[in-house]
């Protein structure tokens, strides 16, 4: 398994619902922290990350309890599953053990972009669709395409 040291916010991840598009930079932000921070800081960065996970969810199980979203169990499941993680790692890390913590953190960033690409984009095109009638328009910039 690959180490990850950083998470830096790229236009990849933009996905034409602004609310969402600006939950997710701050997601990127605080997973960010976790990855770079120096291990005294780290109890402190997985803190922020379970407040911001909590009203990241929240703000987005809002959403698609307020549209009927098809997918919303599917989605939920897949939040509750990261957000107890976090807090079953957090008294790990809490006694010392950073490392399970930094393990966590390379996780998230790694599980991520999926989840942004499949249940997140399927969220904002229905939530856009919703209040507009059509798709999301998504200008990225610097964006690297596959070989």
């Amino acid at each position: 398994m690959t180490d990850i040291t950083g998470m830096p916010w790229t236009d990849n991840y933009l996905l034409g619902h602004a609310p969402m598009d600006d939950t997710h930079r701050e997601f990127v932000e605080v997973v960010d922290a976790m990855l770079s921070c120096a291990d005294e800081d780290f109890a402190q960065k997985l803190r922020a990350f379970i407040v911001h996970a909590e009203k990241h969810f929240a703000d987005e199980k809002a959403w698609m309890e307020a549209s009927d979203f098809p997918a919303t169990s599917c989605h939920v499941d897949d939040h509750d599953a990261v957000l107890g993680s976090a807090l079953e790692v957090e008294p790990h890390v809490l006694g010392g053990n950073v490392a399970i913590g930094r393990m966590f953190a390379a996780e998230l960033a790694r599980w991520f972009p999926g989840h942004a690409d499949y249940l997140d984009s399927a969220l904002a095109h229905w939530l856009v669709k919703q209040k507009s009638g059509g798709k999301p328009v998504v200008l990225r910039r610097n964006v690297t395409l596959p070989d």
